[in-house]
């Protein structure tokens, strides 16, 4: 497994409000023995994740995902995916409006709590067929921790701080999804598409997220959650400083034979599937197109939850990392992503250089076409200059 394929998914026409596009995706069928949940952790600003010994990971976590594959064992409902039952501590339902949008709007600014909610580990199975993990944070941290024991052999070109600590602390800025322009309220007016159980978001048609989820009920009642993720600088600018973005139209061709309603249906619907064609080879290419690291966090039944990073090349265009839930048919059940901005692109592949390189720096710049000297540059720049001893 090393690409990510979203069969089972049709996709829609678009939805445009003003920079942001929203790529609606809509299952036939729903994933079979498996629901994800919401587990909300209000009055906390910021929490601290225990990762491993004297290792922790602190962000921003307003909820958590509850996977239960338990329906594989119950009685079959009328869709025959399994009984729906929630994780204690969930919290099911939308505004008192039946607006998927109409939670509690945040404040502009969040301030940080006198203590901060503390999680054991990013996924942790819970009692029965359940497991609890952080999404999207699940993948910031598989990023975070490229090579973060730092050298292993004490070259003399690295601080003593780099051979004991790494590159501990290591940090990333992203912005919540309140902060990108336009994003809260193209999630609010735009209706939930029938069966749709998932969504593509662009901000000036570039591709800022995929979210998808086995069944209908689980995106009604996550929709809304998009604007508490994270998103990247780049987006956050795109969305920002971009204009609006042309909206999908079907328009039948001058000289067409249409002359029933039948006909019309049809010219209509030959639209839709040039739209669809165009949007997997042109928008969503960068994402689907791609070789990807996986790394498997747990197995779940027949399901498995992995997080994934891109290859970090030189080449152009978006560099995506995620988590997601498969099959045992490699189908996706459950997709998360976050677009990576240009220097978060260069520092990872600065890191795997490194790495591959044993961490010698003559080494490492030769792979990299360069000299040691600006080798030094580009490790200060990109922000490692504690790694490096004062007179290198």
């Amino acid at each position: 497994m090393n690409r990510l394929e979203l069969t089972g998914l049709t996709v829609r026409p678009a939805q445009v409000w003003g920079g942001i596009r929203l790529v609606p995706l809509v299952r036939e069928e729903p994933v079979a023995g498996l629901r994800l949940h919401q587990e909300i952790y209000r009055g906390f600003g910021s929490s601290v994740v225990d990762t491993g010994p004297r290792t922790h990971y602190t962000s921003y976590i307003p909820h958590g995902l509850v996977a239960d594959w338990s329906g594989l064992r119950a009685e079959p409902d009328g869709a025959g995916t399994g009984r729906q039952s929630a994780a204690f501590g969930t919290q099911l339902g939308s505004g008192g409006n039946g607006d998927p949008g109409a939670d509690a709007r945040p404040p502009v600014t969040v301030p940080l709590p006198r203590h901060r909610h503390r999680h054991h580990r990013m996924a942790k199975r819970q009692p029965g067929n359940r497991l609890r993990f952080l999404p999207l944070h699940l993948a910031l941290e598989g990023y975070l921790s490229l090579h973060f024991g730092g050298p292993a052999i004490a070259w003399e070109e690295w601080s003593r701080q780099a051979l004991r600590d790494g590159l501990s602390p290591r940090a990333e800025d992203a912005y919540m999804g309140w902060s990108v322009r336009g994003l809260g309220d193209a999630l609010r007016v735009f209706e939930i598409h029938p069966g749709q159980c998932g969504v593509m978001v662009y901000a000036a048609d570039a591709l800022a997220a995929a979210f998808v989820l086995p069944h209908p009920d689980d995106y009604r009642l996550l929709h809304a959650s998009l604007v508490e993720d994270l998103y990247g600088e780049l987006i956050h600018q795109y969305a920002l400083y971009g204009g609006p973005v042309p909206e999908f139209g079907a328009r039948i061709p001058d000289g067409a034979r249409v002359r029933t309603l039948a006909d019309l249906r049809a010219a209509a619907r030959a639209q839709e599937r040039e739209w669809r064609e165009a949007h997997d080879a042109l928008f969503a290419r960068e994402l689907l197109d791609t070789s990807y690291a996986f790394d498997r966090v747990h197995r779940m039944g027949p399901f498995t939850l992995w997080r994934f990073l891109p290859p970090f090349t030189r080449n152009r265009g978006g560099r995506h990392i995620g988590e997601t839930i498969t099959d045992h048919k490699g189908q996706v059940a459950y997709l998360k992503t976050f677009r990576l901005s240009d220097a978060q692109v260069r520092r990872g592949h600065l890191l795997h250089t490194l790495s591959d390189a044993d961490w010698r720096l003559a080494r490492a710049a030769a792979a990299l076409g360069s000299t040691e000297e600006e080798l030094v540059r580009r490790i200060r720049a990109a922000g490692f200059e504690r790694l490096l001893k004062a007179r290198v």
